[in-house]
């Protein structure tokens, strides 16, 4: 096959990848409803108690039951995380790596059957539970790869200037301790394997709490990582809930450090928790977007529309990096409500285990809550509902978590264009000019991605003024998502990250670490 699969690639492939992908669906189906354990120190848990997860493509479908973890077992993993860190710290260079590199072949090995998963538990098109589990190998091997470029982070530096004498000065970074690696329900499997192979590589143990609406597809990395030979206790698995499991994973005072990817409230919450006590821990959280993509008078606007279209509607809208704000300039407006309405009427919502429905259904009971919730606000103030703002009935559609793609005029002030809504709603807004936008745009307290349809020179204005982490100028492939690393590191600005380094950056794996000056006169 040769397809080089990454989210700007996938849209074409090859008709050998369907037919494999449909084995591999017939194969995970039939192991459907069995019970799945933690991973603690090297061996499997039944934890508290068993929790049946369904499927939102259709409630009926039981995906297995899986162990919920109590205290015993947070003890039980923080514990094996702790003994397991002096050994793995100073285990050598090349068997970190070897062990990184060795997990991403095993995830490529079992590519086909773990997206199969992923499609049945978050509701994925099979195209994107493929891409994330092909990013997912790729984070283990731009990890490795970028630690063993860097050398470890050590750095010898010139010697004092001390006559008679030899002080020979050093810059070493050193791994923190435990890391606590918290992940979605979205992407539950690479927003997951990316901090836990930056950690691992960077000498910390970790312990991986899953999102516990997806814990399958956290319960299968867990067995890549026990299956590519990671000594005991250097990785743990975890399920629960973060209210309880969570908070008390993050208050343990053996957590050095923690990564997170999630809601703004959830992950200032965490960030204060790592302030306070006795002295400050790293935490890396991502949490979340307002995304915007301007729409100028000379952009091409069939290629605005199908980036548009792809980057609000994939997923669901269940990206942070989805788009939610559109801003078109009034010359062109009508024209591109037009053919967006055109784009939208051909998408096709249904089972995504069915290749021809390109979107699926939400993934969780509470986002259809707030879809429910937040629908009938698109025809207030002052806005107007030009597409979708249902759930979608009959028999395709009643077992499952399904709305239709939703779009909506609005005025810049309409309460819903400042809040994330993780749904597939977008919101358009008319503006005078290419000013105009660039301010409602950074008006935003988040600033994670942004896109910009229009002329190289309104491009180069936009990559120079706006204020967001990812940015993507005349982008069909999707307006603001779909970075992949090693092409595009993803990081936000303002209440989208509160560290402004990017995942799979050249800034990234120096998080996990903190710097040890040494000096040694013979």
């Amino acid at each position: 096959m040769s397809l080089k699969l990454t989210y700007a690639s996938m849209f074409n492939p090859p008709a050998e990848l369907h037919q494999k992908f449909d084995a591999a669906m017939q194969s995970v189906s039939s192991q459907l409803g069995r019970v799945h354990a933690l991973h603690l120190a090297g061996d499997d848990h039944a934890g508290a108690h068993n929790e049946p997860r369904y499927s939102p493509i259709d409630q009926r479908i039981l995906l297995g039951q899986f162990a919920l973890a109590g205290a015993d077992d947070v003890e039980r993993a923080m514990a094996a995380a702790q003994a397991a860190f002096p050994r793995w710290r100073a285990s050598a260079f090349d068997e970190r790596l070897r062990l990184l590199r060795r997990a991403a072949d095993i995830v490529e090995q079992r590519l086909l059957e773990i997206a199969a998963v992923l499609t049945l538990e978050v509701g994925k098109n099979r195209m994107e539970s493929l891409g994330e589990v092909q990013e997912t190998a790729d984070f283990f091997r731009h990890y490795a790869d970028d630690f063993e470029s860097h050398r470890g982070f050590e750095h010898a530096l010139p010697d004092d200037p001390l006559p008679g004498w030899r002080s020979r000065n050093r810059s070493v970074m050193r791994p923190h301790g435990v890391w606590l690696v918290i992940a979605p329900f979205n992407f539950p499997l690479a927003l997951a394997a990316g901090p836990v192979a930056a950690a691992l590589v960077t000498g910390n143990t970790v312990v991986f709490k899953t999102a516990r609406d997806t814990p399958w597809s956290g319960r299968l990395l867990a067995e890549c990582l026990r299956d590519a030979g990671f000594p005991a206790g250097v990785f743990n698995y975890i399920n629960g809930d973060g209210s309880d499991v969570g908070a008390a994973l993050v208050r343990d005072p053996r957590t050095a450090g923690v990564t997170f990817t999630g809601s703004y409230e959830v992950g200032m919450a965490i960030y204060r928790a790592m302030a306070g006590g006795a002295y400050a821990r790293p935490c890396i959280a991502e949490m979340g977007g307002k995304n915007p993509c301007i729409v100028t008078a000379h952009a091409d606007l069939e290629r605005a529309a199908l980036g548009i279209v792809r980057s609000a509607y994939g997923l669901s809208g269940q990206k942070c990096s989805a788009l939610s704000r559109i801003y078109v300039q009034h010359e062109v407006a009508d024209a591109l409500i037009e053919r967006l309405l055109a784009q939208i009427g051909a998408i096709q919502v249904g089972d995504p285990r069915i290749r021809e429905n390109w979107m699926g259904p939400l993934t969780t009971a509470a986002a259809l809550r707030n879809y429910i919730r937040d629908v009938p606000m698109l025809s207030a103030s002052g806005a107007r509902l030009l597409a979708g703002g249902e759930r979608l009935q009959g028999e395709a559609h009643e077992h499952g978590y399904f709305v239709a793609p939703t779009l909506a005029e609005a005025p810049a002030q309409h309460p819903l264009m400042a809040r994330e809504l993780f749904l597939p709603i977008a919101m358009l807004c008319r503006v005078a000019d290419f000013d105009q936008a660039i301010a409602l745009c950074n008006a935003s307290s988040q600033g994670l991605a942004a896109g910009c349809y229009g002329s190289e020179a309104e491009v180069a204005q936009f990559f120079d003024r706006i204020e967001a982490g990812v940015l993507y100028g005349n982008r069909p492939q999707g307006a603001t998502t779909g970075a992949w690393p090693g092409y595009q590191p993803f990081g936000g600005w303002k209440g989208s990250s509160t560290t402004g380094k990017a995942i799979a950056s050249f800034h990234y794996l120096a998080q996990y670490m903190r710097e040890q000056s040494r000096t040694l006169v013979d």
